[in-house]
């Protein structure tokens, strides 16, 4: 049994996606929407302790966090070829690409926090907004110098591309990416590999994001 807490295009689309490049998707998917009391109650809190998205029910233990989990997969079902191992001459760029895409997706967190749950009276600092969409374009611009071909590393898919590419959904939304064509051609290369277009299927349509890009706001 392989039971995933799961927000629909979250960072749990990550390992939705792995699990379906691996062809084992998750028997039971157990749904969540960010903010809503289920995240804050037994059940998720049993097996993820701070009420955050992913965790991963698989081989009789639970583990969450995405970049571990992803890892893990990558690790005991070696034979897919989607991890680099001690040794392994790519390791040292698999686990940067791991730790990036969780210092960019940290971004995308905080530009989320601000255009889409800050609500009267509060209302979102245009110097923060300002200052983490500079900070989202900055790790963009250092991922368009990485990126040489559709995947991240020149060996092939890999552990990276599935931390990477959910950066890629969701940083649109908050920076122009027309500076960025390796990156726009490295997406639609991920976006047309079959596993993801199945984890894709399974998520539905994106509910999340209710604009196609949303500006710094304007202190007035």
């Amino acid at each position: 049994m392989i039971r995933l807490h799961h927000v629909p295009w979250g960072r749990s689309f990550r390992v939705l996606w792995l699990l379906c490049e691996m062809g084992t998707p998750p028997d039971e998917i157990i749904r969540y929407r960010i903010g809503e009391r289920a995240m804050r109650e037994p059940g998720l809190m049993d097996v993820s302790p701070a009420g955050r998205i992913p965790a991963l029910e698989i081989d009789g233990i639970t583990i969450f966090e995405s970049g571990a989990i992803v890892q893990y997969l990558c690790e005991t079902r070696s034979d897919h070829g989607f991890g680099r191992g001690p040794g392994d001459v790519e390791r040292v760029r698999f686990l940067e690409a791991i730790g990036f895409a969780e210092t960019q997706a940290s971004l995308i967190e905080q530009l989320n926090l601000n255009h889409l749950f800050l609500r009267p009276p509060a209302k979102p600092s245009p110097t923060v907004v300002k200052l983490n969409t500079l900070r989202l374009a900055d790790t963009l611009r250092a991922l368009e110098g990485m990126v040489a071909g559709e995947t991240f590393l020149p060996s092939g898919f890999s552990g990276a591309d599935a931390m990477l590419g959910f950066n890629l959904f969701a940083a649109p939304y908050y920076v122009r990416m027309d500076p960025y064509p390796r990156l726009r051609a490295y997406w639609a290369a991920l976006q047309a590999r079959p596993a993801f277009r199945q984890a894709a299927e399974i998520e539905g349509p994106q509910a999340f994001y209710a604009r196609d890009f949303y500006e710094v706001p304007v202190d007035v």
